[in-house]
């Protein structure tokens, strides 16, 4: 059974079907938690496109009706993604459906915890169009967070939200802070402003998803600059996946933080290809191991 780690505010879990239920269900709960006995962690930021596979410009037009319509094609796109998936601690997932018509009502955040082993996952919904569209983020993850948080991000067209999971000691937790930004840079400073207000006071920071904008610019021109973080070594080409040009999604980590191996996965099944980050964590910090 997965167990849905939902609404870390108010510290509730949904039940299987995805909907909120009284009494909390009777969930499994792995041995380990918040990352004891584990001295690194294996991250992979990726952005789905709803399971749809782009290989040049103009399936943007050829395929624009898989945006509105079911196709067998993909769920086996899903199930390729989980495979490389099961490599990974913690997966932050951007352009998931969570169930509409376009995906065959299926929730493809749990459908990709429930392939992969994540026994913990998290569906974000930021925009709701009923039965055609089910717009979300999502988090899987092999660990039990301490608490799962949405934040709603500003923006003239509202449906950006990230996802801040908080893990280890309660007095000093590592954060990790999953999301989707604007294409705007006026209003992708706006949204990484509102987020660097939520998660200021804590030392050791992850930030990882889809930015649209390059690493440089990120810590140049918005608040991430006030932080502690640092890029990956080189400069990960992430979009598009047939022709790799333009750095869009990031992994970005406190100094407190070692980057052990670093890297964008050629794996082109959506327009953008994964990039993955193994981190060392503090010394003595999540228990001997």
């Amino acid at each position: 059974m997965v167990a849905q780690w939902v609404k870390g505010l108010s510290d509730r879990l949904l039940s299987r079907s995805g909907k909120a239920g009284g009494d909390r269900p009777a969930v499994h709960e792995p041995a380990f938690e918040s990352f004891p006995h584990h001295r690194h962690v294996r991250l992979i930021t990726f952005n789905i496109q709803v399971g749809i596979t782009t290989g040049a410009y103009r399936h943007y037009l050829t395929r624009s009706w898989q945006h509105l319509l079911p196709t067998p094609q993909r769920l086996r796109n899903l199930d390729r993604i989980a495979v490389l998936l099961k490599q990974y601690d913690v997966v932050a997932l951007q352009e998931c459906d969570g169930g509409s018509i376009r995906s065959g009502n299926v929730n493809q955040v749990q459908y990709l915890a429930e392939r992969s082993g994540h026994p913990f996952w998290y569906q974000q919904l930021n925009r709701n169009l009923g039965r055609f569209a089910q717009h979300s983020n999502g988090l899987l993850s092999r660990f039990k967070p301490l608490s799962v948080e949405e934040v709603r991000l500003p923006g003239l067209i509202p449906g950006r939200g990230a996802i801040v999971v908080k893990y280890g000691r309660p007095e000093e937790p590592l954060i990790l802070v999953m999301l989707h930004l604007a294409l705007g840079a006026k209003t992708q400073r706006q949204q990484l402003a509102h987020v660097v207000d939520v998660i200021r006071p804590y030392r050791h920071v992850v930030f990882m998803g889809d930015f649209n904008c390059h690493a440089d610019r990120l810590l140049q021109e918005t608040a991430l600059g006030d932080l502690d973080l640092h890029p990956l070594p080189v400069q990960m080409k992430s979009f598009p996946s047939w022709r790799p040009e333009r750095s869009l999604d990031h992994i970005l980590v406190s100094s407190t933080l070692k980057i052990r191996n670093a890297g964008v996965v050629c794996f082109p099944v959506s327009d953008h290809l994964p990039v993955a980050l193994d981190i060392g964590l503090p010394e003595g910090y999540f228990g001997e191991g």
